[in-house]
Parts: structure tokens; C-alpha cells; sequence
């Protein structure tokens, strides 16, 4: 009899991925998909210190996602660092790692998710796909536990280009971010440190500070130890940083969309369901010299 395929699509902790790949593997089922592992590390300081990580030792059965080659376009000027890539290209990507509509999809990086765990996770709902998860802790929380790890690099079969587009309606462009300006402070959250916010201090960006109004929310805020806090915890401090505004109006940022999408994805773990990613960030606002900036708290 074939085991159920999981049904995650925000967050699972080590010990319950360890269960169901224990119990039913990477193989396909006749009904129901595969449980599919990608290894998501990457470093904005050493752009290949994720993949050489990745070829030294990853989770059986991993295959590997690049941040700059597979879940961003480079090429594109004036979105920002990580502009995304076509829709085309992903559906492309997923078909060559095998990755099926009915899989469950399991993503992790080195630890806490944001880099960049939570942009593939984002990009797959995009799409339309909902059984993807981030690994809570990621390799080190599979490392803790003390469970296997393999050198080999899996070569799936490989499958049609996922079907679908990006659903335009789940971003936002800098043309709604500024029509948005006057609007009372909660429904622009950045998730950058408080230091890059404020502008005392900005090390990868050509201009510091903060788009007016917005409110900061720094990722790491819904961490602990590497894990995301409890549920109620997440809420409530989430729920601060709205100032009333519905969860499914607010729009999140940062410097280059990616850590928006670790916002995103404690927000819909935590219950608060719909924000909005503006894809280029803050490196994508300040390509445009007419858009205002605020530095300070």
C-alpha cells in the first residue's frame, strides 16, 4: 500500500521529515507523489561557498538551487540584486530536477532558512504549489540530530517544465509601493537589520535608509537558536509590526527579496495569511533616483 504523501507547506522540524523519509523514501507512489530535498545554501560574501558546501556533504537525495543561477536572473537591470527569474526559465529548472506538482517539497539551507530556503519556497507558490516547506533549523538542526548525510548528487529524471505561471497577483511592483506612500505606517514591512534600516550603516547597497513608512521587522526577530519561534510568539510580535493593517494587504521587502520571503513565511505559519512580496527590495527602489528615502528609526 502506498504511503500518503505529506501535506506540509510552511514548516516541518527534523524529526518528522526523518519519520516520513524512513517510512516511504524518495520512490514514487502510483497515487501521491515524492518527498524532494533541495539544498538552498548560499552566501552573499562567497556566491559558490553553497554549492562547494553542497558537493562536500548534503542531505540523501538533495539536489542543489542556486540563489544567482536558478531562483534569480542576474541579467535583469533595475529589479534589484536578485531580480527573478521568468517563470519559463523556473518551470524549466523544475522539470530538469524532476519536481512534480504532486511532490512534496523540502527546502532547507544551512540554518535559519533565509538564505535562501524561503525564496524557493516563495517561487514554488508562485506557481501554484503548496506542498512546500522550509526544514526548521535546516542542516544544522539535521547535524544536531545526528542523522546521515551523503556526497552523492542525485540525477533525477527528468520531467515536463512544471506547469503554470508566476502569479503576478502575489507581488508587488515600486510603481503600488509608492502609490501607497501616505498610507499609515504597518503595511510596508522590511525585513533588513535595524542598522541597514535606520542607515547608519550600509554594506551592500549603493544608497542607505528606508522607503518612507515603512516599518522594520528584521527576520532574525522571528527566530530563536536558528528555529522560528512558537506560533502565538510570531503572531503577536507580527502582529505589532502590522498596526492593524490586514494581513493580506501588507507588503514585505528587504534588500533584494529575498529575506522578505523568511517574513512571508513566518507570517503564513503563523496564521496571517496573504502579505505580498515587493520582489526588488530596497536595491531595486534606489536604482530609480525619484524615489523618496527616510533614514532614522
Amino acid at each position: 500500500m502506498n504511503t500518503p504523501t505529506p501535506h506540509w507547506t510552511t514548516l516541518v522540524d527534523v524529526s518528522t521529515l526523518q519519520q516520513a523519509l524512513t517510512t516511504s523514501g524518495h520512490a514514487d507512489a502510483e497515487q501521491g507523489g515524492r518527498i524532494r530535498l533541495v539544498d538552498a545554501r548560499f552566501s552573499l560574501a562567497d556566491a559558490e561557498a553553497g554549492r562547494d558546501a553542497y558537493q562536500q556533504s548534503h542531505l540523501p537525495g538533495a539536489v542543489y538551487a542556486d540563489l544567482n543561477r536558478d531562483l534569480s536572473d542576474l541579467s535583469k537591470t533595475g529589479q534589484g540584486r536578485h531580480p527573478l527569474p521568468d517563470s519559463d526559465v523556473f518551470r524549466h529548472r523544475l522539470g530538469q530536477w524532476g519536481i512534480t506538482p504532486r511532490d512534496q517539497v523540502v527546502v532547507y539551507d544551512a540554518n535559519d532558512g533565509s538564505m535562501a530556503a524561503a525564496r524557493l519556497w516563495w517561487m514554488l507558490r508562485l506557481l501554484g504549489h503548496q506542498r512546500v516547506a522550509v526544514l526548521d533549523g535546516g542542516l544544522a538542526a539535521w547535524r544536531a540530530a545526528g542523522l546521515a548525510e551523503s556526497t552523492d548528487r542525485p540525477q533525477y529524471p527528468s520531467t515536463p517544465d512544471y506547469p503554470g505561471r508566476f502569479a503576478l497577483d502575489q507581488q508587488i511592483d515600486a510603481a503600488q509601493v509608492e502609490a501607497r506612500l501616505q498610507q499609515a505606517p504597518g503595511w510596508l514591512l522590511d525585513a533588513r537589520a535595524g542598522e541597514r534600516f535606520r542607515g547608519d550603516v550600509e554594506p551592500i547597497d549603493a544608497r542607505a535608509g528606508h522607503v518612507p513608512g515603512a516599518v522594520n521587522h528584521p527576520f532574525s526577530s522571528n527566530l530563536v537558536d536558528g528555529h522560528f519561534k512558537p506560533v502565538d510568539v510570531l503572531r503577536s510580535q507580527l502582529q505589532a509590526s502590522l498596526r492593524g493593517h490586514p494581513a493580506d494587504q501588507v507588503v514585505l521587502m528587504c534588500g533584494s527579496g529575498v529575506t522578505a520571503c523568511h517574513l512571508l513565511l513566518a507570517m503564513e505559519h503563523a496564521g496571517l495569511s496573504g502579505a505580498r512580496i515587493f520582489p526588488p527590495s530596497w536595491s531595486g527602489w534606489i536604482s530609480d533616483p525619484s524615489h523618496p528615502v527616510s533614514n532614522g528609526g
